[in-house]
């Protein structure tokens, strides 16, 4: 089945058992606004939970706030979001439409790939077992002639970007006869930069208000609060603030289901360091991340750095973790050293000193900072599209099953009553009431029990506790594993200890480097 179709179904299953509902939808929606439902504010919140714990509980120099939405305006200049946190967009005369420019040429470069991404298709189904992907991609012609031509667009796109060349990049759309996808025509207005904040008042009365933004992003909150937050505490360098929260972002072009969306959620840390100590922390929290993402084991080889060529003005060093979505290696976290640029500039625009004193050095200085800035829409999405399989069984039958991270699966035992009898309820209610107090549970007793077993393998339940004739005997009961279908009878008094032992948040965070 090809990725795109993948995608589709991962969406459509995302909705059917629970997890993600369109924003609003007796209304017919809102465009790139979503809700999350039963199955997914539960692994939500988890994401959230796995990596606070590893942010302040094993950093004892780590701690965390949660700051207001709503801040003083004059953050968002000193910040530059107010001057220059824009997207270049081009309009289509036809169809009346507004695009992001550098998408649409994006695209197109996307584009290319999926040709020699055909190629090697087609080339692997002619050689079957034979074929070295490697090989082909380095020395065919027309894989070498579609990569040549892709490089060239690249190239050019790329100095477009970092000489903010906006005639160069309607230049491109032009040249390469990029259309509306609606229209179908090439009758484009000129590029030009679009803001992306939110913009509200804020004021009892019409002419005492002032303009306040919705936050574009939460690390500002940090900066803000990092005198307050490292007097009260008297945290000594290095020491980092970690916070979630909520952003917003006028998107233009939102898409790809809650990969990009107007209202989303970050996880960020803003780690203080000495000057001149930045970029060998950066390298630290560098491998310090991607080995948070690995450790839930949804495969090694889908993770890779991406480093940017095009630096913020702020920053002396930038990579992204990316993740392989069923359309393409996509960004989920980014790294930054951002130097001293945020500190500097409250300092500026507030008149307030904004230093660190180092008892050490017996000197004050403005600390340099290393951020990590991860979606958490975007590794929801990553762990769901990891898990998902429509597996084919020895029998001839079909399930769909998530193999969800154990210790992040919305529920962790289903408990299910052979039959509504013979007091198999009531006993399958005291063990739901045993185990609730450690592990998300869910008593089921609709349907056949093949049944229950195949819903909740579509919500990615670990196990499935089944109390029948024998567990009224024995007190034991069967256990079902979610990614290898085997059984086995274990007694009632060891279900924590073996439901903990895979499912523990506690003991996957015993799994990363300190």
């Amino acid at each position: 089945m090809a990725q795109e179709d993948v995608f589709k179904r991962i969406v459509s299953h995302a909705k059917e058992y629970g997890f993600v509902f369109p924003s609003s939808e007796i209304y017919d929606g809102l465009g790139a606004v979503y809700d999350y439902a039963q199955n997914g504010v539960e692994l939500k919140n988890n994401i959230k939970r796995y990596w606070w714990e590893a942010m302040t509980l094993l950093h004892e120099n780590i701690v965390g706030i949660d700051s207001a939405i709503f801040m003083h305006p004059t953050i968002w200049k000193a910040s530059g979001h107010v001057d220059a946190f824009n997207d270049p967009l081009i309009d289509n005369r036809d169809s009346k439409k507004r695009y992001r420019a550098d998408v649409l040429i994006e695209d197109e470069i996307a584009k290319f790939d999926e040709k020699i991404n055909k190629e090697v298709a087609k080339a692997a189904k002619r050689f079957g077992e034979q074929f070295n992907e490697q090989m082909f991609r380095q020395t065919n012609p027309r894989v070498l002639e579609i990569q040549a031509k892709r490089d060239l667009l690249h190239a050019r796109f790329e100095k477009a970007l970092n000489d903010n060349d906006l005639n160069e990049l309607k230049q491109i759309i032009l040249d390469y006869e990029i259309v509306d996808p609606i229209s179908g025509t090439k009758n484009w207005t000129d590029v030009r930069q679009f803001n992306l904040m939110f913009k509200t008042q804020m004021g009892s009365s019409a002419d005492s208000t002032m303009d306040v933004y919705l936050r574009p992003e939460t690390a500002q909150g940090i900066f803000v609060n990092f005198l307050n937050v490292q007097k009260t505490g008297r945290m000594r360098l290095p020491f980092g603030i970690a916070q979630i929260g909520k952003a917003f972002r006028n998107e233009i072009v939102a898409r790809q289901f809650i990969f990009r969306m107007r209202e989303f959620e970050q996880m960020e840390m803003q780690f203080f360091v000495r000057p001149g100590e930045e970029l060998k922390w950066f390298d630290h929290w560098k491998h310090t991340r991607i080995a948070w993402h690995k450790a839930l084991g949804m495969g090694d080889e889908k993770y890779r750095f991406h480093d940017h060529e095009k630096l913020a003005h702020y920053a002396n060093a930038a990579t992204d973790i990316e993740f392989q979505m069923p359309f393409g290696f996509k960004e989920v976290e980014g790294i930054h050293s951002r130097t001293n640029f945020d500190l500097s500039q409250h300092e500026k625009f507030s008149g307030k000193k904004i230093q660190y004193f180092d008892p050490e050095l017996n000197q004050s200085y403005t600390p340099y900072v290393i951020e990590t800035s991860i979606g958490v829409d975007r590794m929801f999405l990553s762990v769901l599209c990891a898990s998902f399989e429509e597996e084919k069984l020895d029998s001839g039958d079909s399930r769909v099953v998530l193999h969800l991270p154990r210790p992040l699966a919305p529920v962790k035992c289903a408990i299910l009553p052979l039959v509504k009898k013979d007091g198999m309820p009531e006993k399958a209610h005291e063990i739901m009431n045993m185990l609730k107090f450690d592990f998300a549970c869910k008593y089921d007793e609709k349907d056949s029990v093949g049944k229950r077993y195949r819903r909740h393998d579509a919500i990615g339940t670990p196990f499935c506790v089944t109390v029948d004739g024998q567990t009224m005997e024995d007190n034991t009961v069967t256990l079902r594993d979610r990614d290898t279908m085997q059984q086995q009878r274990v007694a009632i008094a060891d279900l924590p200890a073996i439901i903990s032992k895979e499912c523990s948040l506690n003991n996957l965070l015993k799994t990363l480097p300190l």
